[in-house]
């Protein structure tokens, strides 16, 4: 099969997942989009109002924003993956509770990962670091940082919709997302 072709048969497992508790209350399960030969891999953390109307990953205001901050890096959101740790949004946009964060991941995160096998993959919040780097509650310790993990090379930055409430966190996940563009290429 092609990466494409791995990328749906997971994207379809997802839609139809009953793995935790998130799939009894989602409208649409959100996979997670872009270029199955992505050099970059985004993940934030679950779906919003907005994505799970939608079933596609950073819509409305922090799409905007997220499409705005990968323009400073150089990179084009159809050429970048991008999707959450969890696939279903959470009741009331809270946060993910650890269980379903570890099943969302073996079951799907980690298999799109091995699928497109990105050069540079970008943690944004707290969530996408507490489950990918394994560190909680400690973001100010790898912000702004490249930190390799399990034989990948990922970079932390603020989620983007922490940049449009905090003036003072835009400025910073800006410089932070120019900075990816010499992560991507060297």
């Amino acid at each position: 099969m092609s990466r494409q072709q791995d990328l749906d048969k997971i994207a379809e497992e997802i839609r139809v997942c009953a793995l935790c508790r998130l799939s009894e209350s989602r409208t649409h399960a959100v996979p997670g989009e872009g270029s199955p030969r992505a050099a970059v891999f985004c993940i934030g953390e679950a779906p919003g109002e907005t994505e799970d109307l939608s079933g596609r990953p950073f819509q409305g205001r922090s799409g905007r924003e997220f499409t705005r901050l990968l323009g400073l890096a150089g990179l084009e959101r159809d050429k970048v993956f991008v999707t959450g740790i969890n696939k279903c949004r959470p009741p009331g946009n809270r946060r993910p509770r650890r269980d379903e964060m570890d099943i969302c991941r073996r079951a799907h995160l980690d298999r799109q990962l091995a699928v497109i096998k990105p050069r540079l993959v970008v943690l944004m919040g707290g969530v996408a670091v507490e489950e990918m780097l394994g560190i909680k509650g400690r973001l100010r310790d790898v912000i702004g940082r490249s930190v390799a993990r399990d034989g990948r090379r990922c970079f932390v930055t603020y989620h983007p919709s922490a940049a449009m409430r905090f003036p003072a966190i835009k400025g910073v996940a800006e410089r932070h997302f120019r900075r990816l563009r010499a992560l991507v290429v060297g």
